[in-house]
């Protein structure tokens, strides 16, 4: 649609993979409150995305840096379902997605795939079925000692906090993986 996109990261491997392989209407930038400033003004739809796995999403755009946008413009908070990277993010849902700050429509829905139930279910289906099978053949505890991703994606088991950056937002203890399952 030859919109003009800028992808603001912190990672610069990520930011160079993508520079080649992205057609010349997008460009990256290093995420920081400076280029944020920067674009804001001439930015039409901006898209948070912030994710820190197991964390609240860190506020990197102020309600002040918001104010830079054109009016009418839009935000969409991605991680709303995290704490949001907006200060103005709040959650809505499907039946009232839409509110207005500062001349600046806001999209926050917490969990934005529930409006494609069909297509969120397949994808989803796809990436963890491999797990569940290796669960069911293997059992728990073998399937998690033989495969890495599915030992660092655990987060509670035995009624055990084992994801330390959630223990330490929700202020409760974290065990190990290996304490957790004694």
């Amino acid at each position: 649609m030859r919109a003009q996109v800028t992808i603001l990261d912190v990672n610069v491997e990520r930011m160079r993979y993508l520079d080649d392989i992205m057609p010349s209407n997008v460009k990256t930038l290093m995420s920081n409150s400076h280029n944020l400033e920067k674009i804001l003004p001439d930015t039409d739809l901006l898209i948070g995305a912030v994710l820190i796995p197991g964390a609240k999403a860190p506020c990197i755009v102020t309600k002040k840096m918001l104010k830079l946008m054109p009016p009418g413009s839009v935000m969409v908070d991605v991680g709303v379902d995290q704490g949001g990277c907006v200060g103005t993010t709040y959650p809505t849902t499907q039946d009232n997605p839409f509110f207005e700050v500062d001349d600046v429509i806001h999209y926050c829905v917490a969990n934005m795939p529930g409006a494609y139930p069909q297509t969120s279910t397949f994808a989803l289906t796809n990436v963890t079925l491999p797990y569940v099978l290796k669960i069911a053949n293997k059992g728990y505890k073998d399937a998690l000692r033989e495969d890495g991703a599915l030992f660092r994606g655990l987060n509670v088991i035995n009624g055990k906090l084992t994801c330390r950056k959630a223990a330490e937002a929700h202020n409760l203890p974290f065990f190990s993986i290996e304490e957790a399952l004694n």
